[in-house]
């Protein structure tokens, strides 16, 4: 019955995470696997399989594993891999995908990565809840319990080394209009799977890469694998500084995440670098339409459009982004987060098909990633603040009603434009938080913009 209770608290918006020893045990993984077998599989059909490095991934895996072909569907186990890895073998092989990571969270804690055939994302109301739902009732009262779980012949297991496929398909996505050999970078892998791919990704690319942290290990014994906490970039600032390198590049534990450090070690916004990719990705498709969202800094549309694209607007979280790229046709997709999709990567986001493309800007643009984003370096921006409220509709409510002359746009949240400042106010999916982001010309007019709304919200804060 605990294991049962568990799943209401790992199933989150937009994936499974929880803490392994009492959350997500090797019986919650089971029953996910008959769960994902009903809920995402053809009856006979397959699923892909990978992992990332933590300790507990190759157990739950087997679990998952054991789920599956209990219930009559094949197994491809890709083994370790990073998660954009994962969606490229669901887009390639047109079957469900399952990748066992918890991104950049601790040690105790894993999840899994879910995508129908396809790539096409699972999130809580396209296929996650049903799946909880489901594997409840296998934990209350057997799998017999579900249909479709016990057929009269188990599925197939095998193995596929997925590596050099998709290394070759990333190094695809590059132009070509710059040379790339002998750029001399930092690559802090943050002891995640960036450790694995990107030396694979490089092979035959000559660019010198400086590792950082690229041994295996999911107890992380250096820095969390989390490049969005400005601590956890120290080192490969240092490192980039020590060695005279042209940038430095973090990856996530996960490495479907980039961030970019330029040679004097300063942390770039996630945003500039979408600038950059967008840029490069323009070349490739003139006119082409990129999206964005709205947390986005507001130079990524000038940029966009400077570089002869359409931009276009959208709402934060990649089941929207995904969607609204699969009904435009989309280039490419932005996020704030250091998450960047790509339309010829089955609109999945990838951390390394980013981080090619940014060194070709950098290239194009001398070799300084300080200059090349210097167009677009022209307001500064809050970061994402999280302000603990009691009742997350009320405060929204009391920022409607203060800032109503402005007339707020409701995409995500609210977002009001005060001319030299604008703010976006939007609800967390999981807790009771309200996720403040400013952006403005100046930083004095930030620093005001955030005291404001914080002091606006005082009443709603717990």
């Amino acid at each position: 019955m605990a294991d049962a209770e568990a799943l209401s608290r790992i199933v989150k918006a937009y994936d499974i995470r929880g803490l392994v020893d009492t959350e997500l045990t090797p019986e919650v993984a089971r029953a996910l696997g008959t769960a994902a077998a009903v809920e995402l599989c053809e009856p006979g059909g397959r699923m892909i399989v990978g992992r990332d490095m933590r300790p507990s991934s190759p157990a739950l895996v087997a679990a998952f594993t054991d789920g599956l072909l209990r219930a009559g569907v094949d197994v491809i186990d890709v083994g370790l891999i990073s998660t954009d890895g994962v969606t490229y073998a669901s887009g390639t092989l047109d079957a469900p995908g399952a990748m066992f990571t918890a991104s950049h969270n601790p040690a105790p804690y894993n999840g899994i990565k879910l995508c129908r055939a396809g790539a096409v994302p699972v999130a809580i109301d396209s296929g996650l809840a049903r799946m909880r739902d489901l594997a409840s009732v296998v934990l209350t009262e057997g799998a017999a319990a579900v249909e479709g779980s016990d057929a009269s012949s188990p599925g197939h297991r095998s193995e596929l080394d997925l590596l050099p496929r998709f290394a070759a398909h990333v190094r695809s996505f590059l132009t070509g209009t710059v040379e790339l050999a002998g750029m001399r970078i930092v690559v802090d892998a943050g002891n995640g799977m960036g450790g694995l791919v990107w030396p694979a990704i490089t092979d035959g690319l000559d660019i010198a890469t400086v590792p950082l942290y690229f041994e295996l290990d999911g107890t992380f014994p250096n820095h969390p694998a989390d490049p969005l906490a400005p601590e956890n970039l120290r080192d490969l600032s240092a490192r980039v500084v020590a060695e005279g390198a042209v940038l430095g590049l973090a990856f996530d534990g996960d490495a479907d995440r980039v961030f970019a450090v330029d040679a004097d070690g300063v942390p770039v916004d996630s945003s500039l670098v979408g600038a950059l990719v967008a840029a490069r990705a323009l070349e490739q498709e003139p006119g082409g339409t990129v999206l964005h969202n709205l947390i986005c800094s507001r130079s990524v549309p000038e940029a966009i459009l400077d570089a002869g694209g359409v931009p276009l607007r959208t709402r934060v979280g990649h089941s929207f982004i995904k969607a609204e790229m699969a009904r435009t046709g989309a280039v490419l997709g932005i996020e704030h987060s250091g998450h960047f999709y790509f339309r010829d990567n089955h609109r999945a986001d990838s951390g390394v098909i980013a981080a090619l493309l940014l060194l070709e800007a950098v290239a194009a643009a001398g070799g300084s990633l300080a200059e090349a984003v210097a167009p677009h370096a022209t307001r500064v921006r809050s970061g994402e603040r999280n302000l603990q409220v009691t009742d997350t509709r009320a405060a929204l409510e009391l920022v409607r009603s203060a800032y109503a002359a402005t007339e707020p746009d409701e995409l995500d949240g609210l977002t009001v434009d005060l001319g030299s400042a604008w703010f976006n106010v939007r609800p967390s999916n999981t807790e009771p938080l309200l996720r403040l982001n400013v952006e403005a010309e100046d930083h004095a007019t930030m620093v005001r913009t955030v005291d404001e709304v914080s002091a606006l919200l005082a009443t709603v804060v717990a």
